[in-house]
């Protein structure tokens, strides 16, 4: 088999090592890929992932067997549409189901018709209307989203009532995340511990993935900006077997059926993040693909055949396909660049990797990496995942930093309390 996976990041590449264990598959191209990447795929720089047109003819051409669309831009693009207009197999949401996380707005007005637990909210198109009503709840922190995409970056949680007006014009006015905040989302501020849960669905049938945490402010103890994810543990100890029964029946099933009511139906990963407050579990937002750094933990546990769940989806076979996975746990530690989620250099070499770029005791997901005369040298903010597994979540965060330790490059930067709050959880 060929097949063609869209994206470049370390979710990307997670993906690519667990489709790679099927003895099916020859062949996987990775469309851009990274440095990284290239030690499990062939990678095509010249065509990037937003390339609808680029990524199609790629794939006739290249007969592809199947191709995975990664990440979110490319899906709300309606790239699945293009690829299957053309004959090619796809996995993933097609343009009108990507809303669920392309439009914050479709997503909140979903679960309001659908009675989806979720935040209290407003959206506002205009600037003064949304501080005005900031100013009449007045209560903080609270919560404001960009109605787009933004890399992760486009939900600010302001402490105050002047945090609040500046997040406001940041978004509105300055257009820090450009169209994505024509219209902005201000809801609630829910308290209680966070779980991310990964789902397989045809649009019937849902078979959600082990639970995780994420790991989303840059510094140690949950403080520093908001990142697109510093690090991450599976399975989360807070994701009791009691909740995952109450989040199938008040959120998960209904949110498949909410899609289905609204003739978008939703084939592929559908990501949920939850809040777990004392009225019971309640969604913070939906993505429409696989999580990042959640992949990167995930995947290497799951027991059961990536493809086959990827087909099982795509053919509406998910009842029948089985979706197991392991009783271990695992842990990933994202080295990032000095400086990120804001400026940083690029270009720095990077040392310590095995001949097939992982370390001793651990895989390592590349993710904003780059080759130069050979070298490896950084790209991108979030360079690497570094994930370790084993049977208790102690051990796999003891391997995973462990491992973290054979790696070096100037300005590396790294989170060191990746786990911790989990591994109180289970005291």
């Amino acid at each position: 088999m060929t097949i063609v996976v869209v994206g470049g990041g370390g979710r990307e590449h997670a993906i690519i090592k667990k489709l790679k264990e099927n003895a099916t598959v020859d062949t996987v191209y990775c469309l851009p890929g990274n440095g990284g990447i290239a030690f499990d795929a062939i990678c095509v720089p010249e065509i990037k992932a937003t390339d609808l047109e680029g990524v199609t003819a790629f794939a006739v051409e290249h007969q592809a067997d199947l191709v995975v669309v990664a990440p979110d831009d490319p899906l709300a693009a309606g790239m699945v549409d293009a690829l299957e207009a053309a004959g090619i197999r796809a996995f993933g949401p097609n343009a009108a189901a990507a809303r669920i996380e392309a439009s914050k707005v479709f997503s909140k007005n979903l679960m309001k018709k659908y009675r989806i637990p979720t935040a209290r909210y407003e959206v506002f198109e205009d600037a003064a209307a949304a501080i005005a009503y900031i100013e009449e709840q007045n209560e903080f922190p609270t919560v404001i989203k960009a109605d787009g995409l933004a890399l992760g970056k486009g939900v600010l949680i302001p402490e105050s009532l002047e945090e609040a007006k500046a997040a406001v014009r940041e978004i509105m006015e300055d257009k820090k995340f450009g169209a994505s905040g024509n219209r902005v989302v201000v809801e609630q501020f829910l308290r209680g511990p966070e779980v991310s849960v990964l789902a397989f669905t045809d649009g019937k049938t849902v078979k959600p993935m082990v639970s995780s945490m994420d790991h989303k402010r840059a510094l140690d103890g949950d403080k520093g900006l908001n990142t697109g994810g510093m690090g991450t543990v599976a399975p989360n100890p807070y994701y009791t077997p009691a909740v995952a029964e109450r989040c199938m029946e008040e959120i998960f099933l209904p949110t498949i059926r909410a899609m289905q009511a609204e003739g978008c139906p939703f084939k592929g990963c559908l990501y949920f993040g939850l809040m777990l407050t004392e009225k019971g579990p309640m969604v913070i937002e939906y993505n429409c693909r696989f999580g990042d750094p959640e992949t990167q933990v995930v995947l290497p546990l799951m027991k059961s055949d990536l493809l086959a769940a990827m087909n099982a989806t795509i053919d509406g076979t998910l009842a029948e396909t089985e979706v197991t996975f392991s009783d271990g746990a695992a842990t990933c530690v994202v080295l990032a660049s000095g400086g990120y989620p804001e400026a940083y250099e690029k270009g720095i070499p990077m040392f310590g990797f095995n001949a097939d770029g992982n370390v001793d005791g651990a895989t390592v997901y590349h993710a904003g990496d780059a080759r130069k005369d050979g070298q490896l040298v950084t790209a991108g903010g979030r360079v690497l995942g570094v994930t370790a597994t084993a049977d208790t979540l102690a051990e796999a965060v003891k391997a995973a930093y462990a491992a973290t330790e054979q790696i070096s490059f100037e300005g590396l930067h790294k989170r060191t309390d990746i786990g911790q709050r989990a591994l109180q959880a289970t005291v």
